[in-house]
């Protein structure tokens, strides 16, 4: 059995394209779908943290799981290529998942 061919892909941004940078990345799951809230954090004080959130992507699961193969695949090649990415301890998911 062989391959389909490939179908060529343009890439077009539309009107309303824009690139952010996001320092926080909330999700939330239901059975349907994945939700990403991107935002930027800034800490206030010691006790207090703002998270100023700009923009809303829901994604199918089968998108989902695809992204998680893209991000793993190229955040080893990163530390491949760069050494370890550590991660703060304080930041490690906790509390209940809505």
């Amino acid at each position: 059995m062989s391959l389909p061919t490939q179908p060529n892909v343009k890439l077009v941004n539309d009107g309303g394209y824009r690139e952010n940078y996001a320092n926080s990345v909330q999700m939330r799951v239901n059975i349907w779908d994945f939700f990403l809230v991107f935002g930027t954090l800034q800490q206030q004080t010691e006790a207090v943290v703002e998270i100023k959130n700009f923009q809303g992507i829901y994604l199918s699961p089968q998108q989902a799981k695809a992204l998680l193969g893209l991000l793993q695949q190229n955040v080893a090649g990163y530390e491949t290529a760069f050494g370890e990415i550590k991660l703060d301890p304080r930041m490690a998911p906790h509390g209940p998942v809505h």
